[in-house]
């Protein structure tokens, strides 16, 4: 199977508009799907999350991306300005939005919250590596066909409440990513196959 390239992310992003969540929420974010590419094919930016007390995704690998804030207009905004504050990447001058894709309700520890989170697929211009901030422990650009291998999808172990769950995630090369970060790649793994077929 050929490898991921910009002309399938674009239609993949292209295929049908963005669904909502339908359920009302008081709070909305954004996070950024930030691609660029290298020799070897694309790459997908990952942060991994700072290790703080009140945050319910603490540690966890995740998207750039976070809350919108008063006097936000749209949540492009907001996704910009988080991956700018948590990776020093300009997304505004270094990079190109490509789509919205479908908006999720988050989970905490199993939990619905009462926030929808809305992905938006960017192509990274200059190949640049970004840097962490206080709130980001890492920087990860992983191969968007490493991460599309059916043999990157797996299940771990997960404690809640006292009782062992299984619950799906990849794991790419010793990163494991799961929860809101799996099922926002996973939609965007849907749509890339859609546009394939």
């Amino acid at each position: 199977m050929a490898g991921a390239d910009w002309d399938l992310v674009r239609r993949a992003v292209a295929l049908r508009p963005a669904t909502r969540v339908s359920d009302p929420v008081s709070a909305r974010a954004a996070v950024a799907l930030v691609m660029r590419e290298r020799a070897s094919g694309l790459e997908l930016l990952f942060i991994r999350r700072a290790e703080l007390e009140h945050d319910p995704w603490s540690g966890h690998m995740g998207f750039p991306g976070g809350r919108a804030e008063p006097g936000e207009t749209d949540l492009l905004t907001t996704a910009v300005r988080e991956t700018m504050e948590e990776t020093g990447l300009d997304l505004r001058g270094e990079a190109e939005c490509l789509a919205p894709i479908d908006e999720i309700r988050a989970l905490a520890r199993g939990r619905p919250v009462d926030l929808a989170i809305t992905p938006f697929v960017f192509r990274l211009q200059p190949l640049r590596d970004g840097s962490p901030s206080p709130e980001v422990v890492s920087l990860h650009w992983l191969s968007l066909d490493r991460l599309l291998d059916p043999g990157s999808r797996t299940t771990m172990e997960y404690e809640h409440e006292g009782t062992v769950v299984r619950l799906p995630c990849l794991d790419a090369d010793g990163i494991v990513i799961w929860g809101l970060t799996y099922r926002m790649f996973d939609n965007f793994r849907l749509l890339l196959e859609a546009a394939r077929a």
